[in-house]
Order: C-alpha cells, then structure tokens, then sequence
C-alpha cells in the first residue's frame, strides 16, 4: 500500500520513536531529507514536516516475505542510497522494487518520493508436483547468464520458494497430471519445442505419455486427457484403424487406413494410441459340436488381404475371432440332423463334386435323405428342409412337378417330394372359399396345398365341374367329395326372403327335399280387391341317383327356387283375378290348389306338379296368411268378419242366458226344500235343547242341594274332631306340665337333702378330729378364735 504524504505541520518539534521516521522539507532549497528516530526533531524556520504531525512507522518485514516499492531510491553496489548534489535522493521514476526480508532484516524507512505499493507478503511456496508458469515481460539476463526475450515463457517448478522479479509475471498454476497405473496422458504440442526426453515435437503434435505416476506437463505441452486402456478378454477383442503410417507399441509397421484386431495373445489392457482410432469391440465366435459358420471374404494370412466374393467353412469344435472386413453368411447355423422322415434339397451354385465322386453342374438340384449328418460345402446352397408328409384317408396334398407343370393329388399315403416336385397351391373364387370355411371345422385359413374334401350332407348333392375334360359329376350325400386340381364346386344362387329376392342363398350343396318355401304374392280378384297371399310350397327332385345325366337335370335351373315361386305366383294371381272377393273368400285353398296343380280330363285336382327341366315336384301348397292390400277391401273383410263375429257372440250369448236361467232356477228350487228341511231339523234340535236344559236344572238344584247337606256335616264333623283333638292335647299338657313340674321339685328335693347331708357328715368328720389350739392348728381358722383357743361349734342339721 503507497503511503500519501500528509499535509506538512508546523510544529516546532517533533519527537521521533525508534523505528519511526518522518520527511522534512527545506523550504530555502527544495530538498526533502530523511529524519530517522529515536531522536527529537527541532523544526527551524525555513522547515517542513511533509509527512504529519506524526511520525510514520519503518516497513518490518518478518521472515519469508517481500514487499514491493514503486519509484526506489538508487543504491550502489553496497546497497547505499546515491544523493546528487542537492542533497536529494536520487529516484528511479516508473520503477518497481522487490524487498525481500532476507536483505532487510531490520526495519527501514521510505525515502522521499518512493511509494509502498504492495504491503509485506509471504513469499509464494510451490509445493511438489506443482509448477508455476512464468511470462517475461522484458527481456534480461537471468541468475545463468541466460538470455531472456520478453514473451518467453518457463515453468518454475517445486518444491521451492518463489522470489518473484520485476522481469517476469505469473502467467498460472500448473498442476502435476496424476497417470493411473495402465492409463495414459494424451498431451498436444502448442509450438515446436524439445520435450524432456528429448524428443522434438512440432505444432499440433500429439502423443501419449504411458508411464505410470505423476506428470508436470511443460509450458508448450496441452494437456488432452487421461485415456484408458481398452481391456481384452478370450472372449473380447478390439478392432483399430490406422489413422496415418506408424509403428505401432507392438513394433508392427501400420499404414493409413489399415484395420487390425488386438486380442488377450498380444496383450490385457491396450491404450488406443493417438494414429489408433478405436473401431468396435469384436466378440469371439464359438461354435459347439454340432455348429458350423460360413466365413465372407475370409482373411489370407499370407498377404494379410481379404479374399473378396470368397467363402470359408468352419465347422466345431473350435473357436475364433472374425478378422477386419470378414463377416459370417447366416450367423452360426446347426449342423442339419436328419431323421428318416427328412430331407434337404440342394442346389450347386458352382461346379461340385461331392462326397460320394459325384459331379453336379450349377443349377443342379438333389437331396440328401436321413438318417444322416450333413454339414452344406460352400459351393452348395440349402433351399429347404422337407420332410415326409403323412396323409390319412380323407387328406390329401396337391404336387406340382417343375419339368413338365403337371399337377396330381397325393392322397392316404405317407409322401416326401421329389428334387423335381413342389407344393402346388389350389385356388378358388372367394365364394367358394366362404362357402368351403363355414362348412368346414377349421377356424383358420385353409392351406391351399392342401387337397379340398367337402362333407356333402345327407340328401344333398353337388356337382363338380372338370374344366380341362370340359364335364361334371353329380355327387350325393352323405359323401365326402375330392378336389382334383383341374376341378371346381358348381355354386349355385338361390333366391331368398319373402317376398323372394334373387342372390341371397349361395351353397354348393342342393337339398334334395322333400323341402318348403315360403313366398309372399300379392293378388288382384274381380272387383279389384288387392290381397297379400302368403303361401308355403313342398316340394322335391325326383332323380335317377344312378344316372349322371339324369342327376345333371338339377343343376340345370340355377335358381330353381326364384323360377318355382315366380310360376306358381302367375299361375295363382291369373286364378285369383277370374273370381270375385266374396268367391275367393268362401273357397281359396281350391282356387289356389286348381290353379297350381290343374285338373284331370275328369275336373279333379291333380296331386303335383312336375318341372320337366330339372325334375322339381311341388306336391303340396298351404296358404299360411291372407290380408287385404288396400283400405276399401281391408274394411270389407273388417265388416264382414265383424258380422260373423257378432252373430256367434250373440248366439252364444243366447245359450249361455238361458242356460244361465234354467240353472237358476234349480237352485232356486233346491235352496228352498234345503231350507225347510233345515228348519225342520231346527225344531227338532230345539225340542232336544229344551229337555236338555230342563233335566239339567234339575240336576244341578239337586246336587247343590246334597253339596251343602254334606259340607254342613263334614263342617261339624270337623269342628267336633277340633274340639276333642284340642282338649286330649290340652290334657296331655297339663300332664306333662304337673310332670314336669313334681319331677322339678322332687329332683330339688332330694338336692336338698343330699346337701344338707354332706354338710353334716363334713361337720362330724371334723368334729372328731377337733384338738386344742396349737401352733400345727394355727391355720384352722375355723376352729381357733383369737385367744388360741380351739372352738368347738354345733349346728343343727335341717332335714
């Protein structure tokens, strides 16, 4: 820190400590001098104190410091302050001064101009693995008569103390790079220079320093990173790429471009070095004992090139890594195991002689049977695995063969395809398949190389249709029918709904009959009265089943049931116009029935009716419903059934009142005669209360009275019995009382006298033993009176 100078003071004197100092100006010269204590400074006239009333303390610099001084004093080589002839200190103006304790080690003053401007510091210490990075700002000679040139730059390196000098700058810290054990410091050249070993190094350079421990980089090395090393397993490899030529750690000449794999036979642990570039790991391929791979532009370790559009087997038990720019065809595939129901087909891709010295040109085919092991060349491609196909009765597989197209049905055998046969796939239109996957069991699609069976229900027939030999066959059911390959199912539409509509029923199946169907027709009478028929025709074919020609007649009308019905409706609605509402009301089964079936040369109604055609007999009509079309004959048919409706109401109702009357009165009749019969019986019933009532009074009267005869007696009885029970009791207890009362007075009695004659034999017995007084009787006090006289009493005895 400067120190200012004060405003001067005008003290006369100034008592200087020791270790102080104070600058005093000398106003006649202009010359500012140094007054150092202990002292006591007398101020003359012409004097100043430039520096305060107080005097300033000395810089104390303590051990291992410095302090710095803008504009010092000049000294000589002895260190003394040079004065010009003024007296006044000679300065180094735009100069800095370090002051190190070391060269003063007492307490020094600052001469006139010079400046504090750094207080006392401790000098920077640089600890081991630590270096501080040094700039010169101008350029000097150092300590080794060295030339520096400002810009130049160094590392000052610990353990040591720091002096610092006015030629240089601490630029920063730098701080040893710690290299783990099998890692390594990537470092970059910022200009060419001489490492440590020695190496030069050019601008943007980069290398690797793999010993282990800690590492000061220089002042022109950059620090990139630590890399690590890439750890190599058997099962694990790296593969690098040269970056430029070089020699490798390994000693292998590399050049640009060039990809090679390290694996655990060079080393554990391998450092990527700065002309490396780190590709991909590479896992070891292993294959078992049953395995085998084909290798893609297999490695030549002569030339160390691929072989490009070359193949290399490898079969197990063994194990590799795959080398740069090879790759395996398909992966790691299993040796084919073939059992007795397989097969491969081969093609050669290439001139090939096999095992067994047979030769085979490309594009060849043949196969291989099981049981066996077969391990593919690579001139020989695998197209599939076949394997023996197991047909029951009812299966079937279509096979195609590829030198002449011909295709044939397999059927109820176990088949294994030839070299020269395929699968061949039998389609059909989508109505058939529709049709083919609801009458079938099976959810999913079907297989098309699969031969087509299709249940025919029990009477029920289906044609099918050869389109090669330009014929069909009629087949009827129950009967399961095959599917040639040249063959289709005839579909046949049929008309549905009521009123028919043509197109709604497709099958491959015609029910034989005998079956019904229903339509809808709607008819015109006379006097135009429009009614809606609903009619229900049987019917059936009447075929030959043993004559194909006679069979094809029911597949001559595609739509038989559209054609049926459409006929029959003119037939009915020509019949029905001929006659009058009222008519057809009366009698429509006839008219219908006369219009469909005719009449004989005799005028009766024929039994059927027979399509020549296709042989469909309609044996029987019924007419299901009959309603008006139009409201005018709706209400006529309303009225009229109204009237019937309302003459057999009345009717009936007539019936049921007399009915009704006649029941009433014979239960009119019948209540009366059940009423006086009971009334009779109620008199009857009544006479009988009566006596009842009467003899039961008596009874009662009587037997009160004999109730209180016999209780008034028994009261008596009673009371007398208590009498005499009272007095024997009381009599006893007088008894018992003088009893008890003599007994009492006897046993007293003879207490008494049992006392008074113990108490006299007491007193004879002592009156014989009596003596005079002696000093032996002296406690006899009954006997001895108070002069010591014995005396001798005598009581009666009461008796």
């Amino acid at each position: 820190m400067s120190q200012v100078p004060r405003a001067a003071a005008n003290v006369n004197s100034v008592r200087i400590p020791p270790f102080h100092y104070i600058h005093v100006l000398d106003k006649n010269t202009n010359v500012t001098r140094l007054e150092v204590g202990p002292l006591t400074f007398v101020r003359k006239e012409e004097e100043s104190i430039v520096t305060g009333e107080k005097p300033l303390k000395m810089i104390v610099l303590p051990p291992r410091h410095y302090c710095e001084i803008t504009d010092p004093v000049v000294r000589d080589e002895k260190s003394n302050v040079q004065f010009d002839k003024y007296g006044q200190a000679v300065i180094q103006y735009g100069e800095v001064e370090y002051r190190f304790s070391e060269n003063y080690k007492e307490p020094f003053p600052l001469y006139p101009a010079e400046r504090l401007t750094k207080n006392p510091t401790q000098l920077t210490v640089v600890k081991e693995n630590v270096a501080l990075k040094i700039e010169a700002v101008r350029n000097f000679v150092d300590k080794s008569k060295k030339s520096i040139t400002a810009g130049d730059r160094w590392l000052f390196a610990g353990p040591a103390t720091y002096y610092p000098r006015v030629e240089e700058r601490i630029v920063e810290t730098v701080l040893a790079q710690a290299i783990p054990e099998h890692n390594a410091l990537k470092l970059r050249a910022l200009q060419e220079f001489t490492d440590r070993t020695g190496v030069l190094r050019k601008t943007g350079e980069e290398w690797l320093v793999r010993q282990s421990g800690s590492y000061l980089p220089d002042v022109y090395e950059d620090v990139i990173g630590i890399i690590k090393p890439e750890v190599i397993t058997d099962r694990q490899a790296i593969q690098l790429r040269a970056n430029q030529n070089f020699t490798d750690v390994y000693g292998r000449e590399r050049k640009a471009g060039e990809e090679w794999l390290i694996t655990l036979e060079d080393t554990s642990l391998h450092l990527v070095d700065v002309y490396e570039e780190f590709v991909k790991y590479v896992d070891i391929v292993i294959l078992g004992k049953d395995e085998y791979c084909t290798v893609l532009d297999p490695l030549d370790p002569k030339t160390n090139k691929n072989r490009l559009g070359s193949k290399q087997m490898i079969c197990g038990e063994t194990s590799f890594f795959l080398k740069p720019g090879e790759a395996l065809e398909a992966g790691i595939q299993k040796i084919y195991v073939l059992p007795e129901d397989e097969a491969l087909l081969l093609r050669a891709k290439e001139h090939f002689i096999d095992a067994k010295k047979e030769e085979h040109q490309p594009g060849d085919r043949w196969m291989v049977y099981g049981p066996t092991r077969f391990i593919p060349p690579v001139e020989v491609e695998v197209l599939e695995l076949r394997r023996r196909i197991p047909l029951d009765k009812n299966e079937g597989i279509y096979v195609r063969d590829t030198r002449s197209g011909a295709v044939r049905p397999i059927v109820a055998e176990a088949y294994m395809l030839k070299p020269h046969e395929e699968l061949w796939e039998m389609e059909v239109n989508e109505m058939v398949e529709e049709l083919l996957k609801k009458s079938s069991d099976s959810r999913g699609s079907r297989d098309k190389t699969r031969v087509i069976f299709h249940r025919i229900p029990f009477n029920h027939a289906v044609q099918v249709y050869d389109y090669t030999k330009r014929e069909s066959r009629v087949v009827f059911g129950p009967e399961r029918v095959m599917l040639g390959p040249d063959e289709q199912f005839t579909v046949t539409v049929l008309s549905g709904s009521k009123p028919k509509r043509p197109g709604v029923i497709q099958t491959i199946d015609i029910n034989l009959g005998p079956d019904f169907s229903t339509d809808v027709v709607i008819v015109e009478t006379l006097d135009h009265a429009r009614l809606r028929l609903q009619l229900s025709y049987n019917w059936h074919f009447r075929i030959d089943k043993t004559s194909q020609e006679d069979s094809s007649k029911i597949f001559n009308v595609r739509d038989f049931i559209g054609d049926m019905c459409n006929l029959m409706a003119s037939k009915v609605r020509s019949a029905v116009a001929a006659v009058t509402f009222e008519m057809f009301h009366k009698s429509s089964a006839k008219i219908i029935r006369k219009a469909i079936f005719g009449v004989d040369s005799a005028g009766k109604i024929l039994d059927e009716f027979l399509f020549p055609k296709n042989s469909l007999v309609i044996t029987n009509v019924d007419i299901q419903n009959v309603e008006p079309v139009d409201e005018k004959t709706q209400r006529s048919l309303q009225n009229s059934v109204q009237q019937a409706i309302e003459r057999t109401t009345k009717n009936q109702e007539d019936k049921a009142r007399r009915q009704a009357e006649k029941m009433e009165q014979e239960a009119k009749g019948q209540l009366d005669k059940q009423a006086i019969e009971d009334q009779a019986k109620a008199e009857i019933a009544r006479t009988k209360l009566l006596q009842l009532q009467a003899e039961s009074k008596g009874v009662q009267n009587q037997g009160k009275a004999i109730a209180e005869a016999k209780a008034r007696a028994e009261a008596e009885e009673i009371t007398a019995n208590s009498k005499v029970k009272m007095a024997e009791l009381k009599a006893s207890a007088d008894k018992v009382e003088y009893e008890t009362k003599l007994e009492t007075t006897k046993k007293k009695q003879n207490g008494d006298i049992e006392y008074q004659k113990k108490i006299a034999e007491l007193e004879i017995s002592r009156s014989k033993s009596c003596l005079l007084y002696t000093s032996d009787a002296a406690d006899d006090l009954l006997c001895v009176d108070l002069g010591g006289r014995r005396i001798i009493k005598k009581k009666k005895s009461k008796i």
